[in-house]
């Protein structure tokens, strides 16, 4: 029987796991596209020199 109250602990703590990785790669994937629409910006500035 205790064994059965340990497996929801787990499966919660994995969840919470998987949503903190979840939460990770989306911030890691918002700042990839600022990053990239800044320099996509300057190079269109320097592409409107020449």
């Amino acid at each position: 029987m205790d064994s059965l109250g340990t497996q929801p602990k787990s499966s919660s703590s994995n969840n919470k796991k998987r949503k903190w990785r979840e939460i990770e790669q989306l911030k890691e994937k918002f700042q990839l596209e600022k990053e990239l629409k800044a320099f996509d910006y300057s190079l269109e500035c320097m592409l409107e020199e020449f």
